[in-house]
Formats: C-alpha cells, sequence, structure tokens
C-alpha cells in the first residue's frame, strides 16, 4: 500500500520513433511531458536524427509541441527523460462534487459539448437510459467507467483514427484512446466537463501485464474546482501517470500530426520506476533495472 504522505518516486519515460518519407514531410510531435504540478521533469532528452530543423512552442492546450521537418529517407525520433511523481494513488482525496453548469468557469464550459471523436450529442438518449437513475457528480462517472470497463472489450491493435464514441460503443471493442473517447461522451452528455489525456503509465504498485509498453489514454472530469483523473481502461486507481498532452479527444493528444505520407518504420515507448541515483537517461533501456511491476511500491 502506498505511503499515507506522498513520497516522490522517479519514472523513466521515453520514446524511440522511426519515420521513413520520400519528401520533406511537416510534422509535429507531441512526447515530451507537460510542466504540471503533478509531476517534475529532472532531466530531459529530445533528438531528431539526422539534424532536422525543429523548433518547439506550447500549444493552446499547455502542450510542449515540437514542430519539425522530416528529411528524404529515415528520420530518427528519440525522447528520453527522468520525471518525478506521487506515490498516492489517483484521486486519493475523492471529496469532490460536481458543480452546475451555471457554476463552471468558462475556460472548462467547452468540455461539456460534443468534439470530433466524443460525439456525445448522439448518445444523449443511450447514456440517460443507461445512468440517468445515478445521482450526478462521482457516483454517476464510477458508473460509466464500469460500464465501459466491462462492455467493451480491449483489443491491442485494433484501433481506428476516425472512430468516433458512438461507433466503439456500437462495435464493442477498441484501445485505451476509444475507452477514454466513450466514458469522456458519456459524461458530457450530463454536462460533467471531461478532457482527453494521454501520457505514460508504469506499472508501479501494479503487476505488469507482459504486453508491450505505449502511451496510455485516459480522461479527467472538473469536480470540486479540480480536474480529477479517470481510467475506464484498468477502471482501478493508479499510481505515477506522468502526462503529456490534455485536450478535447485525440485530435489534441496525437504523438505525431504528419502533414503528408511518412512510413512509421520503429516504434517503442517505454515507462517505468528507477533509482535516479544508478539509472541516467544516457543509459540503454535496462528493465533489469526497473522498481515497478509488483503489487508492491518499491521506495
Amino acid at each position: 500500500m502506498p505511503l499515507s504522505q506522498p513520497a516522490s518516486l522517479t519514472v523513466r519515460v521515453g520514446c524511440h520513433i522511426i519515420y521513413e518519407t520520400s519528401q520533406p514531410t511537416p510534422v509535429l510531435l507531441v512526447v515530451k511531458p507537460r510542466r504540471d504540478e503533478s509531476q517534475s521533469v529532472l532531466i530531459e532528452k529530445f533528438q531528431i536524427s539526422p539534424d532536422a530543423t525543429w523548433n518547439e512552442f506550447v500549444d493552446s492546450y499547455g502542450n510542449i509541441t515540437c514542430r519539425a521537418m522530416l528529411l528524404p529517407g529515415q528520420n530518427i525520433i528519440h525522447h528520453d527523460a527522468l520525471v518525478t511523481v506521487s506515490s498516492l494513488p489517483d484521486n486519493s482525496d475523492q471529496r469532490h462534487f460536481a458543480s452546475t453548469v451555471d457554476k463552471l468557469p468558462p475556460e472548462v464550459l467547452r468540455y461539456t459539448l460534443p468534439s470530433r471523436y466524443c460525439d456525445s450529442d448522439r448518445l444523449l438518449n443511450f447514456a440517460w437510459q443507461q445512468f440517468g437513475q445515478v445521482p450526478n457528480g462521482l457516483n454517476r462517472i464510477h458508473a460509466i467507467c464500469n460500464w465501459v470497463h466491462s462492455q467493451i472489450e480491449y483489443r491491442f491493435g485494433s484501433g481506428r483514427a476516425d472512430i468516433t464514441a458512438s461507433e466503439v460503443i456500437a462495435q464493442r471493442f477498441g484501445v485505451c484512446r476509444d475507452f477514454a473517447h466513450v466514458a469522456i461522451a458519456l459524461c458530457r452528455a450530463f454536462n460533467l466537463p471531461a478532457r482527453y489525456v494521454v501520457g505514460h503509465l508504469p506499472d508501479i504498485g501494479y503487476s505488469d501485464p507482459g504486453t508491450p509498453m505505449d502511451f496510455h489514454a485516459y480522461f479527467e472530469v472538473y469536480l470540486g474546482q479540480t480536474w480529477c483523473t479517470f481510467d475506464a481502461r484498468y477502471n482501478v486507481p493508479r499510481i505515477g501517470r506522468v502526462k503529456v498532452a490534455e485536450g478535447l479527444d485525440a485530435v489534441e493528444g496525437a504523438f505525431s500530426t504528419i502533414y503528408g505520407q511518412a512510413q512509421l518504420a520503429w516504434f517503442e515507448v517505454w515507462a517505468y520506476q528507477v533509482n535516479p541515483g544508478q539509472v541516467s537517461i544516457n543509459d540503454p533501456v535496462d528493465m533489469s533495472k526497473r522498481l515497478d511491476g509488483t503489487p508492491q511500491v518499491r521506495f
């Protein structure tokens, strides 16, 4: 069990991605962790090889975005970072209540409306039939997460770039981004502000499932003047999330947006707890040095 007072844990996160293209191709890359209060980047390395021209900016959602030009041939994108996170699980203090629409801050209102992948307007009748009898707020959000977790089958590799929440409900399977989109759309159907989040999820206090590491999508709901974390894919509080991007849906959460044609030739992601005194971002990725992957939290 985690400590009652939060300790500082260190997570190594990163990715190694290779694109091949036949001509100069503009690309936006969102792989760097956000500068949020819940996490602190100790050291970080980002590079594109061969030496491509790139610059960095923060988008309207606060996501750190790299704007680059892929060159003809092979382009290697490498990111590696050590990030400190809290040892407490998601929403360790759940004394939050939903606000009525008239009390929501103006900047939050957009998250109550439909978006490209979260078509809540098409799910109003379904949402009220399934969850209308559940009290609004945490109870309703938990009911939505329970339903999505039990009724949508997780199928690795089944993701589609064009599928909406209503279509996922119709087919009843998907990947983590689909789980997030469905839960977000159902929350928005009840005017609960919900936003899409993508990042890294190490297995701290959680048994290693044995599947390849990847970026992970989940969502947040605005309750009691704060954003609370929920994850319909795993549906249990987790420790050590490292947030990379947030927004209305996966449009803002894509790790790459390519303006042209490029072939993905290699994709590798890592996220595991380490001892910062023994592991550096200049070291090879070495899973024998991970501290997570067990039900016990190691400090």
